[in-house]
């Protein structure tokens, strides 16, 4: 164990000297590190399966878990440790993760609970005829048969699925094989698709047999599940999931409490529809509580308004930098030689506006502002610039 910490903090010092170096350590050197996959296989051993993003994502919950646990110890967090930290607005810190389990379980309604690893979060519910467990992360792993197991020993009989992408629902291979596998139409379609293509089967999640084209709910003895698809806004398929008794809310991929989203507007498929995401969540749920999919909180209704605040405010920024920069004087500039560097510098030009008006009003508010504020400038105004429905938004707001 005291070696396996050892290679931990050798290889974070490697990769945070920006560059890969052989480190001696115990008459030994290291190899090389370019990529987390490659800091886990070193750290962990060649047996390390996990792709490059999940290598990150637990180095990243780790690190949090770590920078939480130095901030609340005995003798406070140290200067690397608050400078680390510091750009971080209050709002987005969460609570701490226990180290010793690498996972943090809350109940956030009558036997409903919310667990995260600070990077991901998931949800179960107990009822009178077992447990249903909603995505299944690949972060969290068996840590989540580990939570389930410590509020509940009822066997886990349904398993939701909020939408298709894998880094929600990778591991949902860990759930019973006789358990039903529920998902909206759109969900299914994608994941049989997988299936179809796939030489490895089993890397694929199991297939849902139960599926719904637009509402379903599901009572189990004395609980109720309220399943609804308002069409595209993250993903086809990607589902409201919606618990009344609790007045809990879980809406995966569109709202991350105390942050930004993630990067361009969280890789959504349809901009238009994640922006009126925002709308149908404050309109046709009465919830307390919002379980996101990500990061290091669950949240409010009042996180919900934030981040509609936030995407409106963005709407508003390209729309002017939209009009603003002119084609022409780029290309005056920079000549038609070149097709892709004057749409390259045209891009730019309006991305650096929409950045530069978006980042004061937001660096202090909410958490990867300076992170990924470029990317979400860019999503928006390219989707501004070339569809038709938020073209139409923009015109409404400018």
């Amino acid at each position: 164990m005291f070696k396996r910490i050892a290679k931990f903090i050798v290889a974070v010092i490697v990769i945070a000297s920006g560059f890969a170096v052989p480190v001696q350590l115990f008459g030994s050197f290291t190899p090389p590190i370019t990529s987390a996959q490659q800091f886990f296989e070193y750290v962990y051993g060649e047996e390390y399966q996990g792709g490059e993003e999940e290598a990150y994502l637990k180095l990243v919950s780790s690190t949090s878990q770590q920078q939480s646990n130095n901030v609340g110890g005995a003798n406070g967090g140290n200067l690397a440790n608050t400078t680390a930290t510091s750009t971080i607005p209050q709002a987005a810190r969460g609570p701490t993760i226990p180290s010793e389990k690498g996972y943090l379980v809350q109940e956030i309604g009558d036997q409903l609970y919310a667990v995260s690893d600070g990077s991901y979060n998931a949800m179960f519910m107990v009822t009178d005829e077992g447990v249903v467990a909603i995505d299944a992360p690949p972060t969290l792993g068996d840590k989540y048969l580990k939570a389930i197991a410590e509020v509940t020993d009822k066997p886990i009989s349904h398993v939701i699925y909020s939408h298709a992408h894998l880094d929600h629902i990778g591991a949902a291979g860990i759930f019973p094989k006789n358990a039903t596998y529920i998902a909206q139409q759109e969900t299914a379609n994608e994941l049989q698709r997988a299936m179809s293509v796939a030489t490895n089967k089993s890397a694929v999640p199991p297939v849902p047999t139960v599926l719904f084209p637009k509402n379903m709910t599901l009572q189990l003895g004395n609980q109720t599940l309220q399943l609804d698809y308002h069409g595209n806004n993250h993903l086809p398929g990607n589902i409201f999931i919606y618990a009344p008794n609790q007045r809990v809310l879980m809406l995966v991929d569109i709202i991350f409490p105390g942050w930004v989203p993630f990067a361009y507007l969280a890789i959504a498929k349809d901009t238009a529809g994640f922006i009126g995401a925002h709308d149908t969540t404050l309109k046709n749920y009465d919830f307390d509580t919002i379980v996101g999919g990500h990061l290091t909180r669950i949240g409010t209704r009042a996180d919900v308004e934030v981040q509609k605040e936030f995407v409106l405010d963005l709407e508003r920024a390209a729309a002017r930098a939209n009009q603003n920069v002119s084609f022409m004087d780029i290309a005056a500039r920079v000549g038609f030689d070149d097709p892709w560097l004057l749409f390259s510098e045209y891009i730019n030009t309006i991305n650096k506006q929409c950045e530069e008006e978006m980042l004061p009003k937001w660096e202090t508010r909410l958490g990867g502002a300076q992170s990924f504020m470029s990317t979400h400038c860019i999503a928006m105004t390219q989707s501004g610039r070339v569809d038709p429905t938020v073209q139409a938004l923009f015109q409404s707001i400018s």
